[in-house]
């Protein structure tokens, strides 16, 4: 038999390099999932004209049975 203690620093030592690459794999596992989770690019700004009034759906006509009002409205500049 060795000296005492020796066993105990050994099995430490092993705990030690485990936990160690356990770190690594998971560290590892996450950034390739954060990778793969992203969508596709290419990132591109849309142009828009700010005076240009957005492209909605026409509001419901009150002819409509059983419709409900707009869910937006117009802006329009009082002058």
């Amino acid at each position: 038999m060795g000296r005492p203690g020796e066993r105990r620093r050994t099995v430490w030592r092993g705990m030690m390099i485990g936990w160690a690459l356990v770190v690594a794999v998971a560290g590892g596992l996450t950034l390739w999932m954060q990778d793969a989770a992203e969508p596709a690019g290419p990132y591109v700004w849309e142009q828009t004209d700010p005076d240009e009034p957005p492209d909605l759906p026409p509001c419901p006509t009150p002819e409509d049975a059983g419709t409900v009002a707009c869910a937006y409205g117009t802006y329009t500049e009082n002058d």
